[in-house]
């Protein structure tokens, strides 16, 4: 078996859905005759043809709508946003009608359909090409935000994701489509959604983080352990909702928790999962939960982008304070 990479995955998750779905369409600025801007979905119209794998115009908003009339009529769309930082156009068509058609029918009509958009920053693209507004989408009841870091897991969870009844929306970490590489098994198995994983076990620590920041974040771990802190490291994975479930588990263990995300820190996801524990976990804490996000700006243009994210530099010089309390 071939090792693919994180955009290779993707390419042959929506492979598998086209092929064993007549019902699946992808469909997109770019996606057909271009392969993407990203290549995500690099020959799928030559193998699917043009009625299955579409190219739209620039328009956000007409990209949401369209998929949401086909998911409420029985077709399983997955539509894609060039990037994140132009998914703000359809942001109501998302909000007001995706995450809401099927509380609004009474499960009369369901949303089978899946969002993906390349996110987050590290390739020296402006501001608008970089963003990691996943909060934003996480507060939406009635929506799933899933967020992959490795081959395997974006092959697992875009299947899970198209097998879901209600609306996903599917960010690709776009700093490491090209950056690893596994051995991912064509074989149609989706992984769980709405659920973390463990990806490395420990007694002192629980580190927390998804995407892109896992990289930073094992390497972290890896210096860690080399100094004798032991980390429990969790994928999140699933960014709504949260499996509180897993996190929980780790931390009444370890006693300490860090949170790294490359979104901004007010309103983060890490925000809320720091509040959680602090009502659930509070008696098992040994010290404050610690997040390392990205800062309250906008992203900043590529000579500054390194020094917005977290670092495995950053990451460690807050361990050490949360390893200083007794």
């Amino acid at each position: 078996m071939t090792a693919i990479t994180l955009i290779q995955a993707i390419n042959q998750a929506m492979a598998y859905a086209l092929k064993h779905d007549p019902d699946t369409l992808v469909f997109g600025e770019d996606v057909g005759h271009n392969g993407g801007v990203f290549r995500a979905t690099d020959t799928l119209q030559e193998r699917f043809g043009k009625e299955r794998v579409v190219d739209t115009p620039l328009a956000e908003s007409m990209i949401a709508g369209m998929a949401i009339g086909m998911a409420s009529y029985g077709l399983k769309p997955i539509a894609e946003f060039q990037f994140m930082g132009f998914i703000y156009p359809a942001f109501n068509q998302i909000v007001s009608h995706a995450a809401r058609l099927r509380n609004r029918t009474r499960g009369r009509l369901h949303c089978p359909l899946v969002f993906r958009a390349p996110y987050g920053g590290g390739i020296h693209a402006p501001e608008h090409h970089s963003e990691s507004t996943e909060a934003l989408f996480a507060h939406i009841p009635g929506l799933r935000v899933v967020i992959p870091s490795t081959p395997a897991r974006a092959y697992g969870l875009l299947l899970a994701a198209w097998q879901d009844p209600d609306p996903v929306l599917f960010l690709e970490p776009k700093r490491i489509y090209r950056a690893l590489k596994q051995e991912v098994p064509d074989d149609g198995k989706a992984l769980p959604l709405d659920k973390a994983f463990l990806v490395r076990e420990g007694k002192d620590l629980t580190l927390i983080s998804w995407g892109a920041c896992m990289q930073e974040t094992l390497q972290a771990a890896q210096s860690l352990s080399q100094q004798g802190v032991e980390s429990d490291v969790i994928d999140l994975a699933s960014i709504s909702p949260i499996d509180m479930e897993t996190i929980l588990n780790s931390v009444t263990k370890t006693g300490r928790c860090m949170i790294v995300h490359e979104a901004a820190r007010q309103g983060g996801v890490g925000a809320d999962i720091a509040a959680r524990l602090a009502e659930e976990a509070l008696c098992y804490l040994r010290a404050p939960v610690v997040r390392v996000t990205g800062y309250d700006t906008t992203m900043p243009y590529m000579a500054l982008e390194k020094q917005y994210m977290p670092s495995v530099q950053r990451i460690l010089k807050h361990a050490q304070t949360v390893m200083e309390f007794a």
